[in-house]
């Protein structure tokens, strides 16, 4: 079924059930748990804080099995998993399986608390958690490993009470002291009252909170329902003063607390995150609240598109999480062995996070080599996320570079058929032979020379090391693409060429092959082509003794014709709509409208973009999209391309995004059409040719 108009949501079923169930179960209420006494004031300064998050963590978390309904794991309702028996059984496995391969954290997410202490804090359910979280951080911590917890942001209405609590520490405030006097809710589920950063209670409230989860020893928190992000946008949503709030104090407990933001964050607030969390969910929950763990549809394969956004965001202190990696349990995992490896894949060579979901007592043997696969892992604690060479269909090459020059590369087939999938030495950066070394199987291949192909089963993959045998120099620069094109230019830009030895020092760009300019940085400009002229652009690396690289894969593309950008509109009465497509109001859209309620039977055709010559042209598509992502399939006469477009996670179906896109047109008027028959498609505003 196809979205409304205004503000779709993707998978509406799981997000509503993760909503619900989080909602019932982040603080239920019942008799409080014994408490260590918080940490005061004198606790070290900041600055003495040991760094934490320099690589991606590993660990276990709690919540897939919390919210699975997968017979017998939660056999008196949603979550009742969750037990301070069961959390340290699951220490014991990731002690005696998985700490020898890097594994040290063990989080409990949601369903640990039952109410408030007298001063609003959150409590252990003395029912589930009968001995206290300081109790089970103690075990944690006896088996060499560190314990992690959960909190939704924002005051739960129960710690308010009637507005009189008083704040530990804080002198003559009150719960009423830190909200808003309309009690306007926030986070994901409108769970919680907004916090108020202008009244210095509030930081107080929340350095009473970090004191007190210091004191009892915990090592992680996640704060969940974060917004802007969580699909939800706005004023009230905007927890940007929450995560600085919290940041500061977990500093301030002289603790070294690693700190991670959730779900489905909004880009656009990235420096916020990177400035003051160790990471951040790119995306909804990978759980389908169904009768397993995960599902390849929902929502596994959509990490492949939605993280693409991040990729530059990640480093040493803040990490781009897709969340957890339930791969090790089989039949409860609801995943083939193909889909299980390609799960895998993309998180270790993304740099992600690896924190298993699963019933770790019931590891099969292929999970559990999954899950401690040394070579993989190190590719994940590498920590330089990859990037797709191209996403244009399923069967898809990313690649990220080595310190000592080879590269890592995952083939992915994320298509429902067997098909093959090719890597090819240009669009990495490397030239001649090269070793190619599978990391899952541990085995050297034949060198091979240009590009390396492999038969991959539906939704199968690949890893592998591929390390050039050519001498040091530059490598050739790799993901050169258009950016902007004028009737009389074409605007270029590309990746740093790996030195491999040498320090790069510069760009040569060719155009038919004549130098058209030298730069010192990753893009240019070729200026003074005539309009409506298709040209071939070569890129190549220039180290400071002097050494070229050779070129990478050509990139044709045409210029516009003499009268410049031509602005088609989506909602044009001259298009024509199919199925569900319909006009809707976008107040920052062009025009003021948009074509919304696009996917499955809901196709948005422009059936005369004209062009005067054939040729390659750089497209400028205007879209929207609240969600974290979706794909559009674009069929241009005839023929089809897959595009994934980045969402906002916020909600906001109002204010537009371009993307440009090498689209092929023949002379004359050419038709290109927006939908997908399997998923839904980002709302279009116009494209400018």
């Amino acid at each position: 079924m196809a979205p409304p108009p205004v503000a779709p949501l993707r998978l509406g079923a799981a997000v509503l059930a993760a909503t619900a169930l989080v909602a019932a179960f982040a603080v239920p209420a019942s008799a409080a748990a014994p408490a260590r006494a918080p940490l005061t004031a004198s606790a070290p300064a900041a600055h003495q804080q040991p760094l934490v998050a320099q690589q991606p963590y590993l660990g276990w978390s709690s919540w897939s099995l919390e919210s699975t309904n997968y017979p017998g794991v939660n056999p008196t309702g949603p979550a009742s998993w969750l037990t301070e028996a069961h959390v340290l059984q699951q220490t014991d496995v990731v002690a005696a399986k998985l700490k020898p391969h890097g594994y040290q954290y063990v989080n409990i997410d949601a369903g640990w608390q039952s109410g408030f202490d007298s001063y609003g804090r959150p409590k252990a359910n003395a029912a589930t958690f009968p001995d206290g979280i300081a109790h089970v951080a103690d075990y944690v911590h006896g088996k060499g490993l560190k314990l992690g917890i959960y909190l939704a942001v924002g005051l739960d209405p129960k710690a308010y009470g009637t507005g009189d609590t008083p704040i530990y520490g804080a002198s003559g405030c009150t719960t009423k002291d830190l909200v808003y006097p309309d009690l306007r809710t926030t986070n994901g589920w409108n769970s919680a009252y907004k916090i108020d950063f202008s009244s210095s209670c509030a930081q107080s409230y929340v350095d009473s909170i970090a004191d007190e989860f210091a004191g009892w020893g915990v090592d992680f928190l996640k704060l969940d329902g974060v917004g802007p992000g969580s699909f939800q946008g706005g004023a009230n949503y905007d927890n940007t003063a929450d995560v600085e709030a919290w940041s500061a104090a977990l500093k301030r407990t002289g603790r070294p607390i690693q700190f991670t933001v959730s779900w489905a964050l909004s880009h656009d607030q990235a420096d916020v995150w990177k400035a003051n969390s160790n990471g951040w969910r790119v995306d909804t929950d990978v759980e389908c609240y169904c009768g397993t763990l995960v599902t390849w549809n929902n929502s596994v394969k959509q990490r492949w598109n939605d993280v693409v956004q991040w990729i530059p965001d990640a480093g040493p202190g803040h990490w781009n999480n897709l969340d957890s990696l339930d791969v090790g349990n089989a039949a409860m995992d609801g995943l083939t062995d193909a889909e299980r490896q390609s799960y895998t894949t993309l998180w270790a060579i993304e740099a992600a996070p690896l924190y298993s979901g699963d019933d770790l007592t019931k590891l099969d043997s292929y999970g559990l080599s999954l899950l401690t696969n040394d070579e993989v892992l190190a590719v994940d604690q590498a920590g330089t996320p990859a990037t797709p060479v191209s996403q244009s269909s399923d069967q898809q090459t990313w690649y990220t570079r080595n310190a000592d020059g080879s590269v890592t590369v995952a083939l992915f087939n994320l298509g429902s058929d067997p098909a093959a999938v090719t890597a090819n030495w240009s669009d990495l950066g490397i030239s001649g032979s090269a070793a190619v070394h599978d990391l899952w199987s541990h085995q050297n291949l034949a060198k091979a020379d240009g590009s390396f192909s492999a038969d991959l089963p539906a939704h199968g993959s690949r890893l592998l090391r591929i390390t050039p045998s050519a001498a040091k120099g530059p490598g050739i620069p790799v993901g050169v693409h258009g950016t902007a094109s004028t009737p009389s230019s074409v605007s270029l830009a590309w990746a740093p060429s790996a030195e491999r030895g040498s320090t790069v020092t510069g760009y040569e760009v060719y155009a038919d092959g004549r130098k058209a300019a030298t730069v010192s940085g990753t893009s240019a400009t070729v200026f003074g082509l005539p309009y409506a002229s298709t040209h071939t652009f070569t890129v190549l690396a220039v180290d400071r003794s002097g050494r070229r690289s050779a070129t990478g894969t050509p990139l044709t593309l045409t210029t516009k014709g003499s009268g410049g950008a031509v602005v088609y509109e989506a909602e044009s009465p001259a298009n024509t709509l199919s199925g569900g497509a319909s006009v809707a109001d976008c107040g920052n859209c062009s025009g003021g409208k948009k074509i919304g309620n696009l996917g499955g039977s809901g196709t948005l055709t422009f059936p005369a973009v004209t062009v005067a010559k054939a040729g390659t042209y750089l497209v400028d598509i205007a879209y929207v999209d609240g969600d974290s992502s979706r794909t559009a399939v674009v069929t241009v006469n005839g023929t089809s391309f897959k595009l994934p477009l980045s969402g906002s996670n916020n909600n906001d179906w109002g204010t537009p995004q371009t993307v440009t896109v090498p689209v092929p047109l023949k002379a004359g008027a050419n038709s290109i059409q927006f939908g997908n028959p399997t998923d839904y498609v980002s709302d279009i505003d116009r494209i400018t040719l």
